[in-house]
Protein backbone atom coordinates (compact mmCIF):
# COMPACT_ATOMS: atom_id res chain seq x y z
CA UNK A 1 0.00 0.00 0.00
CA UNK A 2 1.73 3.28 -1.43
CA UNK A 3 1.42 5.91 1.84
CA UNK A 4 1.67 9.84 0.87
CA UNK A 5 5.22 10.85 2.31
CA UNK A 6 3.62 14.31 4.01
CA UNK A 7 0.62 11.85 5.52
CA UNK A 8 3.47 9.74 7.04
CA UNK A 9 5.61 12.35 8.66
CA UNK A 10 2.37 13.95 10.21
CA UNK A 11 1.22 10.42 11.69
CA UNK A 12 5.11 10.11 12.43
CA UNK A 13 5.21 13.42 14.17
CA UNK A 14 1.87 13.65 16.12
CA UNK A 15 2.53 9.49 17.14
CA UNK A 16 5.75 10.88 18.97
CA UNK A 17 3.46 13.60 21.23
CA UNK A 18 0.88 11.10 22.05
CA UNK A 19 3.18 10.31 24.92
CA UNK A 20 3.56 13.58 26.14
CA UNK A 21 0.22 15.30 26.20
CA UNK A 22 -1.77 11.88 27.08
CA UNK A 23 0.46 11.95 29.73
CA UNK A 24 0.07 15.12 31.16
CA UNK A 25 -3.65 14.88 30.38
CA UNK A 26 -3.73 11.45 32.82
CA UNK A 27 -1.83 13.42 35.79
CA UNK A 28 -4.10 16.28 36.06
CA UNK A 29 -7.22 14.46 35.74
CA UNK A 30 -6.49 11.89 38.14
CA UNK A 31 -8.46 12.20 41.29
CA UNK A 32 -8.97 9.29 43.82
CA UNK A 33 -11.92 8.18 44.33
CA UNK A 34 -13.09 8.34 40.88
CA UNK A 35 -15.86 6.59 38.93
CA UNK A 36 -13.16 5.22 36.94
CA UNK A 37 -10.94 4.00 39.76
CA UNK A 38 -14.03 2.84 41.73
CA UNK A 39 -15.19 0.94 38.95
CA UNK A 40 -11.64 -0.45 38.63
CA UNK A 41 -11.49 -1.65 42.57
CA UNK A 42 -14.39 -3.35 41.76
CA UNK A 43 -13.30 -5.41 39.19
CA UNK A 44 -10.34 -6.15 40.61
CA UNK A 45 -11.87 -7.03 44.04
CA UNK A 46 -13.99 -9.57 42.27
CA UNK A 47 -11.18 -10.99 40.61
CA UNK A 48 -8.08 -11.05 42.33
CA UNK A 49 -8.90 -11.82 46.04
CA UNK A 50 -11.38 -14.27 45.97
CA UNK A 51 -9.04 -16.51 43.39
CA UNK A 52 -5.99 -16.06 46.32
CA UNK A 53 -8.73 -16.37 49.26
CA UNK A 54 -9.17 -20.00 47.76
CA UNK A 55 -5.80 -20.80 47.16
CA UNK A 56 -4.70 -19.72 50.68
CA UNK A 57 -7.64 -21.65 52.46
CA UNK A 58 -6.77 -25.00 50.65
CA UNK A 59 -2.84 -24.35 51.35
CA UNK A 60 -3.00 -23.83 54.91
CA UNK A 61 -5.32 -26.76 55.08
CA UNK A 62 -2.74 -28.66 53.84
CA UNK A 63 0.13 -26.97 56.15
CA UNK A 64 -1.69 -27.09 58.97
CA UNK A 65 -3.75 -30.60 59.01
CA UNK A 66 -1.07 -32.47 60.93
CA UNK A 67 -1.80 -30.95 64.06
CA UNK A 68 -5.39 -32.25 63.75
CA UNK A 69 -4.13 -35.93 61.98
CA UNK A 70 -1.84 -36.16 65.19
CA UNK A 71 -4.82 -35.71 67.83
CA UNK A 72 -6.98 -37.99 65.54
CA UNK A 73 -4.71 -41.05 65.53
CA UNK A 74 -1.48 -40.19 63.58
CA UNK A 75 0.46 -40.03 66.85
CA UNK A 76 -0.52 -43.97 68.10
CA UNK A 77 -0.53 -45.06 65.42
CA UNK A 78 3.40 -43.80 64.41
CA UNK A 79 3.77 -44.58 68.35
CA UNK A 80 5.25 -40.29 67.68
CA UNK A 81 7.57 -38.74 70.21
CA UNK A 82 7.61 -35.05 71.14
CA UNK A 83 10.41 -34.58 69.65
CA UNK A 84 9.66 -36.63 66.53
CA UNK A 85 6.73 -34.45 65.87
CA UNK A 86 8.21 -31.01 66.11
CA UNK A 87 10.96 -32.74 63.79
CA UNK A 88 8.00 -33.29 61.11
CA UNK A 89 7.37 -29.61 61.74
CA UNK A 90 10.44 -28.43 61.13
CA UNK A 91 11.72 -29.60 57.99
CA UNK A 92 8.99 -28.28 56.01
CA UNK A 93 10.03 -24.82 57.71
CA UNK A 94 13.44 -25.48 56.38
CA UNK A 95 12.85 -25.90 52.70
CA UNK A 96 10.24 -23.06 52.81
CA UNK A 97 12.38 -20.42 54.25
CA UNK A 98 15.45 -21.26 51.81
CA UNK A 99 13.26 -21.24 47.96
CA UNK A 100 11.01 -18.32 49.15
CA UNK A 101 12.93 -15.65 47.52
CA UNK A 102 14.24 -17.59 44.48
CA UNK A 103 10.52 -18.22 44.03
CA UNK A 104 9.89 -14.50 43.96
CA UNK A 105 12.74 -13.54 41.99
CA UNK A 106 10.74 -15.93 39.40
CA UNK A 107 7.42 -14.46 40.04
CA UNK A 108 8.18 -11.03 38.76
CA UNK A 109 9.02 -12.51 34.84
CA UNK A 110 6.12 -15.11 34.87
CA UNK A 111 2.34 -14.72 34.74
CA UNK A 112 0.58 -15.56 38.63
CA UNK A 113 -2.16 -17.06 36.96
CA UNK A 114 -0.26 -19.99 35.75
CA UNK A 115 2.76 -19.62 38.73
CA UNK A 116 0.74 -19.80 41.40
CA UNK A 117 -2.19 -22.00 40.65
CA UNK A 118 0.24 -24.19 39.16
CA UNK A 119 1.96 -24.18 42.88
CA UNK A 120 -1.67 -25.31 44.40
CA UNK A 121 -1.93 -28.46 41.97
CA UNK A 122 1.31 -29.53 43.09
CA UNK A 123 0.99 -28.86 47.28
CA UNK A 124 -2.42 -30.53 46.85
CA UNK A 125 -0.86 -34.06 45.29
CA UNK A 126 2.18 -33.76 47.99
CA UNK A 127 -0.12 -33.21 50.49
CA UNK A 128 -2.45 -35.93 49.18
CA UNK A 129 0.44 -38.04 49.19
CA UNK A 130 1.02 -37.88 53.23
CA UNK A 131 -1.39 -40.09 53.69
CA UNK A 132 0.37 -43.42 52.16
CA UNK A 133 3.04 -42.88 54.59
CA UNK A 134 4.09 -45.42 56.69
CA UNK A 135 6.71 -43.99 59.50
CA UNK A 136 7.52 -40.82 60.69
CA UNK A 137 10.61 -40.74 58.57
CA UNK A 138 8.21 -41.23 55.94
CA UNK A 139 5.78 -38.12 56.54
CA UNK A 140 9.17 -35.80 57.17
CA UNK A 141 9.99 -36.56 54.00
CA UNK A 142 6.87 -36.11 52.57
CA UNK A 143 6.41 -32.86 54.55
CA UNK A 144 9.80 -31.15 53.39
CA UNK A 145 8.92 -31.54 50.09
CA UNK A 146 5.51 -29.76 51.10
CA UNK A 147 7.48 -26.93 52.18
CA UNK A 148 9.54 -26.72 48.79
CA UNK A 149 6.37 -26.41 46.52
CA UNK A 150 4.92 -24.02 49.52
CA UNK A 151 7.56 -21.89 49.81
CA UNK A 152 6.49 -19.10 46.34
CA UNK A 153 3.28 -18.94 47.72
CA UNK A 154 2.95 -16.49 50.56
CA UNK A 155 5.39 -14.25 49.80
CA UNK A 156 4.54 -14.33 45.74
CA UNK A 157 0.68 -13.66 47.56
CA UNK A 158 1.64 -10.60 48.99
CA UNK A 159 4.09 -9.56 46.36
CA UNK A 160 1.13 -10.16 43.75
CA UNK A 161 -1.63 -8.17 45.42
CA UNK A 162 1.04 -5.60 46.32
CA UNK A 163 1.12 -5.06 42.49
CA UNK A 164 -2.70 -4.36 42.10
CA UNK A 165 -3.53 -2.13 45.22
CA UNK A 166 -2.12 1.31 46.69
CA UNK A 167 -0.56 1.47 49.99
CA UNK A 168 -3.65 2.45 52.02
CA UNK A 169 -6.33 0.02 50.17
CA UNK A 170 -3.57 -3.27 50.75
CA UNK A 171 -4.06 -3.66 54.60
CA UNK A 172 -8.01 -4.25 54.28
CA UNK A 173 -7.61 -6.12 51.08
CA UNK A 174 -4.53 -8.33 52.14
CA UNK A 175 -6.83 -8.54 55.75
CA UNK A 176 -10.00 -10.20 53.62
CA UNK A 177 -7.37 -12.08 51.94
CA UNK A 178 -5.22 -13.23 55.30
CA UNK A 179 -8.50 -14.11 56.91
CA UNK A 180 -8.26 -17.71 54.48
CA UNK A 181 -5.49 -18.50 57.27
CA UNK A 182 -8.16 -18.35 60.08
CA UNK A 183 -11.16 -19.80 58.18
CA UNK A 184 -8.53 -22.66 57.18
CA UNK A 185 -7.78 -23.06 60.77
CA UNK A 186 -11.28 -23.27 62.13
CA UNK A 187 -12.36 -25.64 58.59
CA UNK A 188 -9.62 -27.67 59.65
CA UNK A 189 -10.80 -28.80 62.82
CA UNK A 190 -14.22 -29.00 61.65
CA UNK A 191 -12.98 -31.06 58.90
CA UNK A 192 -10.77 -33.40 61.38
CA UNK A 193 -13.54 -33.53 63.81
CA UNK A 194 -16.25 -34.87 61.09
CA UNK A 195 -13.18 -37.24 59.12
CA UNK A 196 -12.03 -38.87 62.55
CA UNK A 197 -16.01 -39.15 63.54
CA UNK A 198 -17.21 -40.74 60.35
CA UNK A 199 -14.72 -42.23 58.11
CA UNK A 200 -12.33 -43.74 60.87
CA UNK A 201 -12.17 -47.14 58.93
CA UNK A 202 -13.65 -46.44 55.60
CA UNK A 203 -11.67 -49.06 53.45
CA UNK A 204 -9.55 -49.94 56.00
CA UNK A 205 -7.67 -46.36 56.35
CA UNK A 206 -7.08 -44.06 59.32
CA UNK A 207 -9.59 -41.32 59.72
CA UNK A 208 -6.08 -39.40 59.81
CA UNK A 209 -5.01 -40.58 56.32
CA UNK A 210 -8.60 -39.49 55.05
CA UNK A 211 -7.83 -36.06 56.23
CA UNK A 212 -4.48 -35.98 54.31
CA UNK A 213 -5.82 -37.56 50.90
CA UNK A 214 -9.10 -35.05 50.98
CA UNK A 215 -6.88 -31.83 51.56
CA UNK A 216 -4.87 -32.77 49.48
CA UNK A 217 -6.92 -33.66 46.45
CA UNK A 218 -9.21 -30.48 46.85
CA UNK A 219 -6.36 -28.19 46.63
CA UNK A 220 -5.79 -29.68 43.05
CA UNK A 221 -8.94 -29.79 41.80
CA UNK A 222 -9.32 -26.18 43.29
CA UNK A 223 -5.85 -25.03 41.52
CA UNK A 224 -6.96 -26.50 37.71
CA UNK A 225 -10.37 -24.35 38.09
CA UNK A 226 -8.92 -21.37 39.44
CA UNK A 227 -6.34 -21.20 36.72
CA UNK A 228 -8.53 -19.42 34.36
CA UNK A 229 -10.10 -16.75 36.43
CA UNK A 230 -6.88 -15.66 38.00
CA UNK A 231 -5.69 -11.86 37.16
CA UNK A 232 -1.56 -11.64 35.92
CA UNK A 233 -0.21 -7.66 36.36
CA UNK A 234 -1.97 -4.64 35.22
CA UNK A 235 0.01 -3.99 32.55
CA UNK A 236 -0.30 -7.58 30.79
CA UNK A 237 -3.62 -8.87 32.35
CA UNK A 238 -6.39 -9.23 29.31
CA UNK A 239 -9.65 -8.80 30.61
CA UNK A 240 -8.53 -4.88 31.55
CA UNK A 241 -9.00 -1.93 28.94
CA UNK A 242 -5.66 0.25 27.81
CA UNK A 243 -7.04 2.84 29.63
CA UNK A 244 -7.51 0.50 32.98
CA UNK A 245 -4.01 -0.53 33.00
CA UNK A 246 -3.24 3.18 32.39
CA UNK A 247 -5.09 4.18 35.80
CA UNK A 248 -3.98 0.67 37.41
CA UNK A 249 0.14 2.07 36.61
CA UNK A 250 -0.50 5.62 37.53
CA UNK A 251 -2.68 4.41 40.76
CA UNK A 252 0.37 2.59 41.63
CA UNK A 253 2.86 5.60 40.87
CA UNK A 254 1.62 7.86 42.96
CA UNK A 255 2.19 6.00 45.90
CA UNK A 256 5.54 5.46 45.10
CA UNK A 257 5.00 1.50 44.35
CA UNK A 258 6.55 -0.28 41.46
CA UNK A 259 4.59 -1.33 38.67
CA UNK A 260 4.81 -5.19 37.77
CA UNK A 261 5.88 -5.92 34.21
CA UNK A 262 5.34 -2.27 33.30
CA UNK A 263 7.29 0.11 31.03
CA UNK A 264 9.11 2.29 33.45
CA UNK A 265 12.14 0.10 33.26
CA UNK A 266 13.82 -2.99 35.07
CA UNK A 267 15.79 -3.85 37.60
CA UNK A 268 17.70 -7.00 37.22
CA UNK A 269 16.93 -9.75 40.25
CA UNK A 270 20.84 -9.52 41.93
CA UNK A 271 20.56 -6.06 41.69
CA UNK A 272 17.12 -5.94 43.39
CA UNK A 273 18.89 -8.15 46.23
CA UNK A 274 22.04 -6.06 46.39
CA UNK A 275 19.18 -3.33 46.73
CA UNK A 276 17.31 -5.34 49.95
CA UNK A 277 20.07 -6.39 51.54
CA UNK A 278 21.86 -2.96 51.93
CA UNK A 279 19.08 -1.05 52.96
CA UNK A 280 18.44 -1.25 56.98
CA UNK A 281 14.39 -0.91 56.61
CA UNK A 282 14.68 -4.14 55.82
CA UNK A 283 16.38 -5.99 58.65
CA UNK A 284 13.84 -4.22 61.07
CA UNK A 285 10.96 -5.20 59.10
CA UNK A 286 12.22 -8.60 59.41
CA UNK A 287 12.89 -8.74 63.10
CA UNK A 288 9.30 -7.64 63.39
CA UNK A 289 8.03 -10.65 61.17
CA UNK A 290 10.19 -12.88 62.74
CA UNK A 291 8.77 -12.33 66.22
CA UNK A 292 5.37 -12.27 65.22
CA UNK A 293 6.03 -15.94 63.25
CA UNK A 294 7.83 -17.15 66.20
CA UNK A 295 4.56 -16.35 68.13
CA UNK A 296 2.44 -17.82 65.75
CA UNK A 297 3.57 -21.08 65.90
CA UNK A 298 1.26 -22.16 68.48
CA UNK A 299 -1.00 -22.56 65.65
CA UNK A 300 0.57 -26.35 65.41
CA UNK A 301 0.02 -26.54 68.64
CA UNK A 302 -3.82 -25.50 69.58
CA UNK A 303 -5.14 -29.29 69.23
CA UNK A 304 -2.83 -29.92 71.96
CA UNK A 305 -3.72 -27.33 74.37
CA UNK A 306 -7.32 -27.86 73.95
CA UNK A 307 -6.39 -30.94 75.15
CA UNK A 308 -4.87 -30.00 78.18
CA UNK A 309 -7.90 -27.61 78.76
CA UNK A 310 -9.83 -30.87 79.01
CA UNK A 311 -11.18 -31.55 75.90
CA UNK A 312 -10.26 -34.36 73.63
CA UNK A 313 -10.95 -36.60 70.62
CA UNK A 314 -13.75 -35.16 68.34
CA UNK A 315 -14.67 -32.73 70.87
CA UNK A 316 -11.19 -31.42 70.90
CA UNK A 317 -10.78 -31.10 67.45
CA UNK A 318 -14.14 -28.81 67.54
CA UNK A 319 -12.73 -26.38 70.29
CA UNK A 320 -10.28 -25.26 67.87
CA UNK A 321 -12.48 -23.58 66.07
CA UNK A 322 -13.12 -20.67 68.25
CA UNK A 323 -9.29 -19.48 68.81
CA UNK A 324 -9.94 -18.92 65.13
CA UNK A 325 -13.51 -17.38 64.98
CA UNK A 326 -11.77 -14.72 66.99
CA UNK A 327 -8.60 -14.48 64.07
CA UNK A 328 -10.86 -13.94 61.36
CA UNK A 329 -12.31 -11.14 63.24
CA UNK A 330 -9.20 -9.31 64.58
CA UNK A 331 -7.36 -9.58 61.02
CA UNK A 332 -10.55 -7.70 59.13
CA UNK A 333 -10.57 -5.41 61.83
CA UNK A 334 -7.14 -4.52 62.63
CA UNK A 335 -6.58 -4.12 59.32
CA UNK A 336 -9.32 -1.67 58.29
CA UNK A 337 -8.49 0.41 61.15
CA UNK A 338 -4.85 0.51 59.96
CA UNK A 339 -5.97 2.02 56.55
CA UNK A 340 -8.35 4.36 58.22
CA UNK A 341 -5.51 5.69 60.35
CA UNK A 342 -2.94 5.33 57.88
CA UNK A 343 -0.77 4.25 60.34
CA UNK A 344 0.14 0.63 60.27
CA UNK A 345 2.90 0.98 63.55
CA UNK A 346 -0.06 2.29 66.14
CA UNK A 347 -1.84 -0.13 65.35
CA UNK A 348 0.37 -3.28 65.29
CA UNK A 349 1.71 -1.81 68.65
CA UNK A 350 -1.96 -1.60 70.19
CA UNK A 351 -2.71 -4.67 69.26
CA UNK A 352 0.55 -6.53 69.81
CA UNK A 353 -0.04 -4.60 73.62
CA UNK A 354 -3.23 -6.80 73.97
CA UNK A 355 -1.68 -9.73 73.39
CA UNK A 356 0.89 -9.70 75.76
CA UNK A 357 -1.16 -8.89 78.33
CA UNK A 358 -3.38 -11.54 77.44
CA UNK A 359 -0.74 -14.08 76.73
CA UNK A 360 0.26 -13.05 80.65
CA UNK A 361 -2.79 -14.09 82.64
CA UNK A 362 -3.04 -17.60 79.94
CA UNK A 363 0.81 -18.06 81.64
CA UNK A 364 0.21 -17.23 84.90
CA UNK A 365 -3.82 -18.35 85.38
CA UNK A 366 -4.31 -22.24 86.50
CA UNK A 367 -7.92 -22.11 85.81
CA UNK A 368 -8.87 -24.01 82.80
CA UNK A 369 -11.49 -22.25 81.19
CA UNK A 370 -9.59 -18.76 82.14
CA UNK A 371 -6.80 -20.01 80.26
CA UNK A 372 -8.67 -21.03 77.48
CA UNK A 373 -10.47 -17.92 77.06
CA UNK A 374 -7.36 -15.54 76.90
CA UNK A 375 -5.67 -17.92 74.64
CA UNK A 376 -8.42 -17.21 72.08
CA UNK A 377 -8.50 -13.60 72.45
CA UNK A 378 -4.06 -13.56 72.70
CA UNK A 379 -3.98 -16.24 68.92
CA UNK A 380 -6.76 -13.28 67.54
CA UNK A 381 -4.39 -10.75 68.27
CA UNK A 382 -1.57 -12.74 66.71
CA UNK A 383 -3.27 -12.63 63.81
CA UNK A 384 -4.62 -9.69 63.34
CA UNK A 385 -0.79 -8.76 63.36
CA UNK A 386 0.77 -10.55 60.93
CA UNK A 387 -0.46 -9.38 57.66
CA UNK A 388 -0.14 -5.62 58.89
CA UNK A 389 3.77 -6.49 58.84
CA UNK A 390 4.12 -8.23 55.85
CA UNK A 391 2.38 -5.44 54.36
CA UNK A 392 3.95 -2.88 56.08
CA UNK A 393 7.00 -4.74 53.83
CA UNK A 394 4.96 -3.23 50.38
CA UNK A 395 4.42 0.39 51.88
CA UNK A 396 7.76 0.67 52.80
CA UNK A 397 10.13 -0.62 50.44
CA UNK A 398 7.79 -0.67 47.57
CA UNK A 399 9.89 0.76 44.49
CA UNK A 400 11.29 -0.47 42.52
CA UNK A 401 8.72 -3.94 41.64
CA UNK A 402 11.63 -6.67 41.68
CA UNK A 403 12.96 -4.59 45.17
CA UNK A 404 9.13 -4.98 46.33
CA UNK A 405 9.46 -8.71 45.62
CA UNK A 406 12.63 -10.15 47.00
CA UNK A 407 12.07 -7.40 50.17
CA UNK A 408 8.68 -9.55 50.77
CA UNK A 409 10.50 -12.87 50.26
CA UNK A 410 13.40 -11.67 52.16
CA UNK A 411 11.39 -10.92 55.19
CA UNK A 412 9.31 -13.89 55.28
CA UNK A 413 12.04 -16.42 54.69
CA UNK A 414 13.95 -15.09 57.49
CA UNK A 415 10.72 -14.59 59.63
CA UNK A 416 9.66 -18.11 59.16
CA UNK A 417 13.14 -19.18 60.70
CA UNK A 418 11.65 -18.57 63.63
CA UNK A 419 9.25 -20.99 62.83
CA UNK A 420 12.32 -23.57 62.89
CA UNK A 421 13.14 -23.43 66.74
CA UNK A 422 9.60 -22.11 67.87
CA UNK A 423 8.32 -25.46 67.09
CA UNK A 424 10.29 -26.99 70.10
CA UNK A 425 8.86 -24.87 72.57
CA UNK A 426 5.78 -26.79 72.96
CA UNK A 427 6.97 -30.20 74.43
CA UNK A 428 4.98 -32.94 76.26
CA UNK A 429 6.83 -32.47 79.43
CA UNK A 430 5.86 -29.35 79.83
CA UNK A 431 2.04 -30.05 80.09
CA UNK A 432 -0.39 -28.42 80.79
CA UNK A 433 0.26 -25.40 81.50
CA UNK A 434 3.45 -25.26 78.73
CA UNK A 435 4.87 -22.60 80.81
CA UNK A 436 8.00 -22.64 78.78
CA UNK A 437 6.04 -21.75 75.33
CA UNK A 438 3.51 -19.54 77.03
CA UNK A 439 6.54 -17.16 78.15
CA UNK A 440 8.67 -16.90 74.94
CA UNK A 441 5.15 -15.70 73.13
CA UNK A 442 4.70 -13.38 75.69
CA UNK A 443 8.05 -11.74 75.09
CA UNK A 444 7.79 -12.07 71.53
CA UNK A 445 4.98 -10.28 71.63
CA UNK A 446 5.99 -7.80 74.27
CA UNK A 447 9.16 -6.59 71.76
CA UNK A 448 6.64 -5.80 69.08
CA UNK A 449 4.83 -3.68 70.94
CA UNK A 450 7.47 -1.94 71.72
CA UNK A 451 9.46 -2.05 68.24
CA UNK A 452 6.63 -1.47 65.94
CA UNK A 453 6.37 2.90 67.44
CA UNK A 454 9.76 3.19 66.99
CA UNK A 455 9.81 1.70 63.80
CA UNK A 456 7.24 3.76 62.32
CA UNK A 457 8.55 7.35 63.46
CA UNK A 458 12.28 5.65 61.83
CA UNK A 459 10.44 4.71 58.42
CA UNK A 460 8.42 7.96 57.76
CA UNK A 461 10.98 10.05 58.71
CA UNK A 462 13.82 8.59 56.20
CA UNK A 463 11.05 7.45 53.53
CA UNK A 464 11.80 5.68 50.26
CA UNK A 465 12.63 8.76 47.31
CA UNK A 466 10.38 7.35 44.47
CA UNK A 467 9.93 7.64 40.85
CA UNK A 468 8.24 10.56 39.41
CA UNK A 469 4.74 9.51 38.71
CA UNK A 470 4.50 11.41 35.20
CA UNK A 471 7.38 9.43 34.41
CA UNK A 472 5.71 6.08 35.42
CA UNK A 473 2.21 7.06 32.96
CA UNK A 474 3.71 8.31 30.40
CA UNK A 475 5.84 5.09 29.62
CA UNK A 476 3.03 3.08 30.11
CA UNK A 477 1.21 5.86 27.34
CA UNK A 478 4.27 4.62 25.29
CA UNK A 479 3.66 1.08 25.73
CA UNK A 480 0.33 1.42 24.35
CA UNK A 481 0.66 3.42 22.00
CA UNK A 482 3.40 1.07 20.30
CA UNK A 483 0.45 -2.05 20.96
CA UNK A 484 -1.54 0.37 19.00
CA UNK A 485 0.76 1.10 15.94
CA UNK A 486 1.01 -3.04 15.64
CA UNK A 487 -2.68 -3.24 15.83
CA UNK A 488 -2.57 0.08 13.02
CA UNK A 489 0.10 -1.82 10.50
CA UNK A 490 -2.29 -4.62 10.64
CA UNK A 491 -5.62 -3.13 9.55
CA UNK A 492 -3.74 -0.23 7.75
CA UNK A 493 -2.12 3.54 7.92
CA UNK A 494 -6.12 4.70 7.46
CA UNK A 495 -7.48 3.26 10.04
CA UNK A 496 -4.46 3.82 12.35
CA UNK A 497 -5.35 7.63 13.18
CA UNK A 498 -8.93 6.08 14.13
CA UNK A 499 -7.65 3.41 16.57
CA UNK A 500 -5.36 5.80 18.68
CA UNK A 501 -8.03 8.48 18.42
CA UNK A 502 -9.92 6.18 20.15
CA UNK A 503 -7.51 5.07 22.79
CA UNK A 504 -7.21 8.85 24.17
CA UNK A 505 -10.48 10.29 23.63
Amino acid sequence: MSVNPIDEKSTQEWGENIDHVTAVSLAAAYVPGSPEEKKLLRKLDFRVIPCCWFLFVLGYLDRANIGNAKTGGLSHDFKLSSTQYSLILLVFFISYVVFEIPSNMLLTRVRPSLYLSGLAICWGAVAASMGATQNWQQLAGVRFVLGFVESGFAPGIAFYMSSWYRRYELASRFAFYYTAVAVAGGLSGLLAGLITQYLDGARGLAGWRWLFIIDGVGSSFVGCILWFFMADYPSNTRWLTPEEQLLAAQRLAYDGIGNTQGAHGRTKEWAALRLVVTDWRTWILALLYALVTGAQTIQYFIPTLVGSFGWVSWQGQYHTIPPYACAVVCIVGMSRIADYFKNKSMVVSVFAGIGTVCFIIVTASSNHIVRYIFTIFAFGCIYGTSPLVLMWVANVLGHPAEKRAVAIGLVNALGNTASIYGVFLWPAKDAPRYIPGFSATTIWMGAIWIIAPVAGYLFKKNAVEAPDPDEVVAAEVSRQRQRGLRIGEAKGDAELFAWIRARIG
